[in-house]
């Protein structure tokens, strides 16, 4: 009999306390699998950011356990790529030597760090920019430039929080389609925080639903709309039911 194989990232009963005694997050149990597109989504304050730190390590969680390819992360080797709402882009540094950042913390550097930052920049579509600083670009330029920064050093598992809130509409959704097409052209596994259900939905395949106050999954909706995945499927009658079906799990564990 063939053992079912270990979730590529799963957690276990996970929560975490603020030093000041507040509970943000509670006996939070999930697994996804390996190459896999998830969306976390919830009201603000329900601790989804907080999830997502401590499921890349920037924040140790009070209480369960964290398993990546079936054991601690430490252990598993692997990097993990963030990026933030904010592109936090060193300013005095022009975009490759933004990108090739990790690679210098992890001690590559010279042409090796150089090629892999071009290929980076080239997958992000801003080929020609190499030279230029963050201030001489615009907002949606400054996030693919992240994106960039956490794929250079290849990670098996990408972490989104909000990348694109601070985005206007338009540059959201044009931003929203260089993501999918950047996740075919280097699969990875995405674990994505968004406010937006709509961008959920059209990006994922699976939308997990965080309320409560402290925070906890309470619904897993799996997308079972075709890929490619394109900007007018959301006029479809079977995008708005699944977007119907996230907003109801929200609105259903909504504290007031």
């Amino acid at each position: 009999m063939n053992q079912k194989p270990e979730p590529f990232l799963y957690t276990e009963s996970v929560a975490h306390t603020f030093p000041d005694g507040v509970a943000a997050i509670i006996d939070i149990s999930l697994s996804i699998e390996a190459g896999s597109y998830v969306s976390l989504v919830g009201a603000s304050g329900v601790g989804k950011s907080t999830l997502l730190r401590i499921i890349g390590g920037i924040l140790k969680p009070s209480g369960g356990e964290i398993f990546l390819k079936g054991g601690s992360p430490e252990k598993a080797g692997d990097p993990i790529g963030i990026v933030f709402q904010r592109d936090n882009l060193m300013p005095w540094r022009t975009v490759i030597d933004n990108v090739r950042l990790p690679l210098e913390l992890r001690g590559v550097n010279g042409k090796e760090a150089i090629i892999e930052a071009e290929e980076m920049i080239e997958l992000v579509g801003l080929s020609g920019v190499e030279s230029s600083y963050p201030a001489q670009l615009s907002g949606g330029m400054a996030q693919r430039v992240a994106i960039a920064r956490a794929l250079v050093h290849r990670p098996s598992l990408l972490l989104l929080d909000e990348p694109f809130g601070s985005l206007d509409a338009l540059t959201r959704e044009r931003m929203g389609q260089e993501l999918l097409h950047i996740w075919h052209a280097m699969p990875v596994t995405v674990f994505m925080v968004t406010h937006s259900i709509h961008e959920a939905v059209l990006l994922s395949d699976e939308v997990l639903v965080m309320t409560g106050r402290p925070g906890t999954l309470t619904e897993r909706l799996p997308i079972s709309l075709p890929r490619p995945r394109l900007l007018e499927m959301q006029a479809t009658t079977e995008f708005q039911e699944c977007a119907s079906a996230v907003r109801t799990a929200i609105e259903a564990g909504r504290v007031l």
